[in-house]
Order: C-alpha cells, then structure tokens, then sequence
C-alpha cells in the first residue's frame, strides 16, 4: 500500500501553493507549520519572507489565505498577531485520513518507507566474554535495539554487530589455569542456564585470579600463553574458544530475558578483526598518517591536548609490539566500509569514551576509509544512577548484575498486574509481569535522551501513573478490552460526523505517528517516540474520560468512536514495538 499524505503535509502543501502564487518570486518557500494550541496549526514562516521581501507581513500573509484552497481539509484559517497563520483543520479530513491509514493491510498505518534505503551498520550490545553484564551493558543493548527497529522500519537496509570483548591479555591467565584444570568448564547435562555457564565462569576467573596473582611462575607461564594466543595456536585457541562459547550461553539467556533478538553471526567480536590489526598499522604508518614515537605506533591531533598542553596521541600499536582498542576499531571500519558497503555506522557506545571515538574517526578520516559519503557516530549514552543521583551500585557498592536488576522489575510488575488482574490465571499473571516488567527498565531507558544520565527506580517505572510504560500498556489493554465488549458494533469510519474536542486532539496526534517515526529515525532518538507514545495515551484518557464510547449516542458515533479507539491501539502497538516492548492484550 502506498504511503498516506499527513494532514500536515496536505496543509503545507496548499500553504506553501498558496505563498508562491503572492509571491511568484521567493520560489519555494517554507510556510513553517507546527501544531499549535491555539488552532489545529500555525504557520510562521511568512515572518522571515516578508523581512527578506522587504514586504509587510501582515500584508502578505492575507495575500496568502485569499489563495489558499480551503474546503476539503482546511475549515478555517485566520491571521493572527504580525503575520502568524492560525489553521484549522475540517473534521472530515481528520477522519479521512486517519481511515486511509487504518485501512494500510501491511499493519504500517501508512508510514513511508525510504525510496532510497541506505546501508547501516549498528554496533550495540557489546558484552565481555568471562565476564558478567552489568546495568551498565544495559543501555548499549536496549537503545541499540530500539534504533535498530526503527530503521529498518524505516527501509533501512541495517547489519548489526555485536562487538563483544573476547580478546586480550586476560585470556593468557584463563587459559592456562584451563590447561592445568582441565574438566572446570565441563557440563554434566546436555544443557546448562545462563546463571549456570556464568557461574562456572566466575568461578574459574576468581581462581585463576588468585594463583596469577601469588604464583610466580603460574604468571609467567599465562603471559606465554597470551603470545601463543595471538600467534594463532591452534591448542590455545581451542581453549579460547570454550570460554567464548561458554559465554555465549550466558548472553543469549540474558538477552532473551531482555526480549532482544541477538543473532550468532551477527556478534563478531574484537578478535574477528585480528587478521587485519597488522595491514591498519601499515596502512596508516605507510600514508603517514601514524608515526613512531618512543616505539610506539601513534597519531596526533592538532586540536586534542592534554591538561598539560601536550598532545594526547591515539596509540594503535604499543612499543612492545600489542595492539591497542584503536587498530581494532579502525579495522573495523575498514571491513564495515569496504565489505559490508555502510553508508552510515552508529556506535551505541558509553559517553566516556566520546574522545576514543573522536580519535579514531579523524583517523579513519585522514587515511581515507570514511570518505564523504559514509557518516560515522557516535550515540553516546550517560550514566545508569541510583535513586541518590549517583552510579548506580549496590549497597555493597558492587556493580549491580543485569540480571538481579530485571528479576527485580519482574517481581515489581507482577505484584501490580497482580493486584488490577481480575480473570488472569497465575501463568498469566507471569508471563504478564515479564512484559510489563522488561518494558518498564526499557521505556525508562529509552524515554530519557540518550546523552543525559537517568534515574533507576524502579517503584517509579511500574507505577501506573505518570510516564511509563506500564500506562501505556493498560491504555492499550484498555482498548482491547472496550472493542472485545463491543457486541455487535464494528469499528468503521465516519467522516461525516462532528467530531468531539477531544475526538480531533486524538485523532490529530494519531495522525502525526508516521512524521514521529521519520525524525526518530533520522535522529537516532528513540525518546521522540516515547514521548510521542506517552502523549497519544494521554489523550486517549482525556477522550475514554470525555466521551462514551460503547454508550454514544447513535450506532454510527458509536462505530467512528471505536474506530478512533482502534487507530488509536494498533498506533500503540505498532508504537511500542519499536521500542522493542510488548503490549498485551489483556491486564
């Protein structure tokens, strides 16, 4: 189906019809339309033609509404103050265009796709190999997914990378404590938990932590192993491989307990580059764009110095010979460029290590790897904190473990699903909680910009009032209850009823999903849906609160209410799911 003409496309383009003909000779000019409270929209770009046409605006602004082709969508349009245009919309076409989108059988709600979709290339979600996830892998995850949705909603050709970190000196420890203990990853079932494989990694980091820090020798024989490692030995690897798989075990439990689809081959991790860590360092010393400096392999910035006025250098290559986080992550840009064909790379990456990425995008820059035509960006995120506006830590003042974090907000939700159920069964009930429980960590995330630091509480993200997700699900689950309710009455479209105050508040803001959606992805900004979503189920309440629905007063009211109560839903729906949360039918 094609896409559908918003009602504030159709009115721009009439004002905009209606602006060249007053003034043949500005060409195309923007009449700069927003919603407004004091009519459906207003329009404020005659302002800025009339100074640059040395013409009075308020002139020329009637010169505008005399040409504009009023009737089928625009009721009313009036100037108000200097020149502002004050437009509003006729009930009709508010309905209309609302039944065009209902109407899209691809479920889209008549949401465009890109005429000339793009290759992204996401890295997001990037756990350490042996290691726990924290809430701090928590954001990288959750915002990566999110954007991820909505560009290939959007048409967006999108590759995903996992960049886990399973490299480094660390393994020569791990291993080698492996090779003298060799049954410690052992499964006695045919299959092992998430909580299981970590804890038997744990544990074995824990040991072979203590023997490397008491035991001489047991040190010198893990740095052995670290340079066997890297020289690609084929016992060593085999070994390195266990520890990947067993975390991988790990991952995908937690992931899935996240309801985020992460794929096997989409995880290529820091050593899926090492073949290429030697070529990057030739490349960029043979260029000159690195240069030796105390043995090191280093590129300096005229605009990036330290505190005390030197330069602060990228080290690619150190002066022993190993390579740095930067010859990994301009090797991958490489493969990403030149392999995966990226026009754009998004890095959903910590913003501590905004200077990192400044670095090693200048650098890919100078050598030629991001030309023009390719964007590389960071979305950078802030800092999980606690309740007391600190990071949030436990009271022992560990890093608290992802998965405590979301079984917690599991037991929160089910507690409040269980207290407003009435015909749920108790595996309902849980399987209910999960969703709302997951959602709730997850809206909290992504209703906050991505830069700015959040807040962690947890009574607040279930809570049924305010800005959750929680109230956006039993909006929709409202709804659903309503249309099961509704007998014999079906949602149909009326255009030729009057609509209610609080009809057109909805049906305006419904209508303005697919511009939403567009500026969420161009931005990278899951937020803007958020708060897009919190306000259609705002004014869902007002409208539920303001007109019956079930008990209007015609059977025709009646139909265009409960399809203005549908519209509203599948918006929600298909709303929520960008943001990778569920809504259920039933709470």
């Amino acid at each position: 189906m094609a896409s559908v003409t918003s009602l504030s496309d159709s009115v721009h383009q009439r004002l905009a019809a209606a602006l060249s003909a007053a003034l043949p000779q500005a060409g195309s000019a923007d009449p700069l339309l927003r919603r407004s409270d004091r009519a459906d929209f207003q329009a404020n770009g005659i302002l800025a033609l009339a100074k640059k046409e040395k013409a009075n605006p308020r002139e020329l602004a009637t010169q505008v509404v005399s040409r504009v082709e009023s009737g089928e969508v625009i009721k009313d349009i009036e100037v108000s103050g200097p020149g502002f245009l004050n437009i509003t919309i006729t009930d009709r076409a508010i309905v209309e265009t609302l039944a065009a989108r209902y109407a899209d059988d691809t479920g889209r709600l008549g949401v465009p796709q890109a005429q000339q979709p793009g290759t992204t290339v996401i890295d997001y979600a990037q756990p350490n190999v042996a290691k726990e996830m924290h809430v701090g892998h928590l954001r990288s995850a959750v915002i990566g997914d999110s954007v991820m949705r909505l560009l290939e909603f959007t048409g967006e050709h999108v590759v995903r990378r996992h960049h886990i970190g399973d490299w480094g000196t660390q393994f020569g420890m791990l291993i080698q404590y492996l090779e003298e203990h060799p049954h410690e990853l052992d499964h006695k079932a045919d299959e092992i938990s998430g909580e299981e494989a970590m804890s038997n990694l744990d544990r074995l980091y824990k040991a072979a932590r203590k023997l490397f820090d008491a035991d001489e020798e047991f040190k010198t024989r893990a740095r052995r192993r670290v340079v066997d490692l890297q020289a690609g030995d084929p016992q060593t690897l085999a070994m390195w491989q266990k520890f990947v798989d067993e975390s991988k075990i790990y991952f995908f439990s937690v992931f899935e307990k996240l309801d985020m689809e992460i794929r096997d081959e989409d995880i290529v991790g820091e050593s899926g580059y090492n073949d290429m860590l030697a070529e990057t360092c030739r490349l960029l010393e043979e260029s000159g764009v690195a240069v030796r400096s105390e043995g090191a392999l280093c590129v300096f910035f005229d605009d990036i110095k330290g505190p005390d006025g030197n330069p602060v250098p990228l080290i690619v290559q150190k002066s022993d010979g190993g390579y740095g986080y930067a010859a990994t992550d301009l090797s991958a840009i490489r493969d990403r460029v030149f392999n995966l064909k990226a026009n754009n790379i998004i890095y959903v990456v910590d913003a501590r290590q905004s200077l990192h990425f400044k670095m090693v995008f200048a650098t890919a820059r100078k050598a030629g790897w991001l030309g023009d035509d390719v964007k590389a960006y960071q979305l950078a995120f802030g800092t999980v904190l606690g309740k007391d506006g600190k990071p949030f830590k436990t009271r022992e003042g560990e890093t608290v473990r992802l998965v405590d974090l979301l079984d917690e907000a599991i037991d929160r939700a089910s507690a409040v699903v269980r207290e407003k159920a009435q015909d749920l069964s108790e595996e309902e009930i849980a399987e209910r909680g999960t969703q709302v429980g997951v959602g709730a960590v997850k809206y909290a995330d992504l209703s906050t910009s991505a830069n700015r630091d959040y807040k962690f509480d947890l009574d607040q993200m279930v809570s049924l009032n305010g800005d959750t997700s929680v109230y956006l699900q039993y909006a929709y689950a409202r709804i659903q209850s309503i249309l099961r309710k509704a007998g014999a009455s079906r949602p149909v479209a009326h255009p030729e009823l009057e609509l209610h105050e609080a009809e057109r508040a909805l049906g305006l803001h419904a209508d303005a999903f697919a511009a939403t959606v567009a500026e969420a992805a161009t931005e990278y900004a899951p937020h803007k849906l958020a708060a897009y979503l919190y306000q259609l189920a705002s004014l869902y309440t007002t409208f539920y609160d303001k007109c019956p629905v079930l008990k209007a007063e015609t059977p025709e009211q009646i139909e265009n209410r409960l399809f203005l109560c549908d519209v509203t839903a599948r918006t929600l729906h298909q709303g929520m799911g960008l943001l990778g949360i569920r809504t259920p039918e039933r709470l």
